[in-house]
């Protein structure tokens, strides 16, 4: 599974710009699904199982999405101005690299840095330098580049004992955690009808999710995703740790699960002795959302992966959860489903 990983953190995909990712986990799913089609927006859904009067349709979300950035302006030394593309952090930028998809590589810096050691510059105070030297300080010959090029963030995956270290674990270990539980669901075979959806722009709003959500029309809506802790030296007070289990989500910024289906997961996690933890992220949401609000509603929840130093070039997860995380979603769609609709 950590291969797999490896190839899904370091793809390059920033939000709208998903298509390398797709025909990578196009590979990773061959042989697993019943079904597979891609929507107008590009998010890659794989039906599993068939739908009975005795079974639910359900959606399994996961981003193929990272943050990134956008040029906006170029001079002629090889200076890139740029804006986000998501939910980009200033303090964490300096000093990083960036890919753009033809391969150039550029390295983000700030200006006047030593003049201003105490000040936390906006997006508009940093730059992208990809100058060469070739032709002198007027030269460039990166000049391929245009005004509107995306770039994602150019890191590479480290594996340290139990923890995974990369970009974009956010949200590729959740795109992981699906393909993950679809294998294991051909063994133990699906009980239910499910969409696993691939899903476009997460980190824009949510724009892949809905709309894919309103195309299934499920009766169960489940994200995958990551969430931060409250493990680290004065961080948040939140109940959530590396190594602890899959984070089951009661609340974050954007919806409230409904206790129903908070109440599957958990209940289903003890059953099958699966770790566990409950989370409840004050801000910030996830597909879940999106799916909740389709059509004229749907219950849904999020099964989180705890993650250390979301959106930056660093976010940390422990095996234990990502294993957790997928047995309890195997377990959940390899039995029967009661309850989760109001009645």
């Amino acid at each position: 599974m950590k291969a797999m990983i490896k190839k899904l953190v370091e793809a390059w995909g920033p939000s709208g710009y998903e298509h390398h990712m797709r025909e990578l986990i196009k590979e990773e799913v061959k042989g697993l699904y019943d079904e597979m089609t891609i929507d107008p927006m590009g998010s890659l859904i794989c039906r599993v199982g068939t739908k009975t009067d005795g079974n639910l349709r359900v959606m399994v979300a996961a981003h193929m999405d990272e943050i990134g950035l956008m040029v906006s302006h170029i001079d002629r030394n090889g200076f890139l101005r740029f804006t986000n593309i998501g939910g980009l952090m200033p303090s964490t930028l300096n000093g990083n690299r960036v890919k753009f998809e033809n391969g150039v590589i550029g390295t983000i810096a700030v200006e006047n840095m030593w003049s201003k050691l105490y000040e936390l510059p906006k997006l508009d105070g940093f730059y992208i330098d990809v100058s060469e030297g070739l032709n002198g300080d007027s030269g460039n010959k990166n000049a391929a580049i245009q005004v509107g090029d995306p770039a994602g963030f150019h890191r590479t995956f480290e594996e340290r004992g139990n923890r995974l270290v990369a970009k974009s674990m956010d949200d590729r270990i959740g795109c992981a955690v699906a393909i993950e539980a679809m294998r294991k669901l051909k063994q133990l075979g699906c009980k239910h009808e499910v969409y696993f959806a691939f899903t476009v722009q997460e980190e824009v709003g949510l724009r892949g999710a809905r709309p894919a959500a309103h195309g299934i029309n499920p009766d169960l809506g489940i994200a995958l995703d990551v969430t931060s802790t409250g493990d680290t030296a004065k961080g948040d007070h939140m109940a959530v740790a590396l190594g602890k289990g899959a984070a089951i989500k009661v609340r974050d910024g954007g919806m409230i699960v409904p206790p129903a289906v908070k109440n599957l997961m958990v209940d289903t996690a003890e059953k099958h002795k699966i770790p566990y933890q409950l989370e409840i992220l004050n801000g910030g949401t996830t597909d879940a959302m999106a799916i909740q609000t389709a059509q004229s509603g749907v219950p849904s929840g999020c099964i989180s992966i705890p993650c250390r130093y979301v959106h930056t070039v660093n976010e940390t997860v422990d095996m234990v959860d990502v294993q957790a995380s997928v047995d309890l979603l195997a377990a959940m769609l390899s039995n029967p489903i009661e309850g989760v609709k109001p009645v």
